[in-house]
């Protein structure tokens, strides 16, 4: 049984991992109390007691970056959840909108031995349901694509749907709904100064995201 200092430590590393190496953006202790849904106070706490482990580099107002030693302990989190969603959908059969909560429990409670296999049994794969890259055994992460947020692409272009932000089961839910799936070439129709909404058509229909949706869903180019 891992203990809830563990899970804990584990979780804020992955968190601010996801700010640093995802989104590119430094890790400060309000986005990452938003991230966790704990106090900005609680952060802080564990921020110092994570600078002084030698996991993460702290200084108050300027955010957190992961040391090295940080930064593997948060790349082996991300590969267990990861392995795990992509188990779960493969071989359990369970929709992508229902495997991210499970991955959070399974991913502080899976042996190294158990992983391995795992990673095994699905061929090494290199992405999970959600279009994110699944970090080797050795820490590497495979070579993606250059991809932006649909918010930013350009009108008349037209892009492939790589990537989603697997946090909000509410979003994947109307994805489906709308049979907006990975791997789904779409046309920027138009693009809405008013309401700062997207046009966009694929599969022969045409329907407007809004700006939320539109900064949680990831696009690569294919053509302008």
């Amino acid at each position: 049984m891992v203990c809830m200092s563990t899970v804990s430590k584990e979780n804020y590393l992955k968190a601010i991992f996801n700010y640093n190496v995802n989104i590119g953006e430094s890790a400060t202790t309000k986005k990452i109390a938003e991230e966790l849904s704990v106090s900005n106070a609680a952060i802080t706490d564990m921020a110092k007691k994570l600078s002084e482990e030698g996991l993460i580099s702290y200084e108050k107002y300027k955010g957190m970056e992961l040391t090295t030693e940080g930064e593997k302990i948060a790349l082996n989190v991300v590969r267990r959840h990861r392995l795990w969603e992509l188990f779960l959908v493969k071989v359990l059969g369970l929709n992508w909108n229902e495997v991210h909560e499970e991955a959070e429990k399974l991913e502080h409670q899976t042996s190294e031995f158990l992983i391995d296999r795992i990673d095994e049994f699905l061929g090494y794969p290199e992405f999970d349901p959600h279009g994110h890259p699944i970090p080797s055994k050795n820490g590497t992460l495979p070579k993606t694509p250059k991809i932006i947020p649909l918010y930013e692409a350009e009108k008349g272009s037209t892009y492939e749907f790589v990537r989603v932000n697997d946090r909000d089961s509410e979003l994947i839910n109307y994805l489906m709904k709308v049979g907006l799936l990975l791997n789904t070439e779409m046309f920027i129709e138009d693009k809405l100064k008013f309401d700062e909404s997207t046009m966009v058509t694929y599969n022969g229909k045409t329907i407007s995201l809004s700006k939320k949706i539109a900064e949680s869903i990831y696009v690569k180019l294919l053509k302008k």
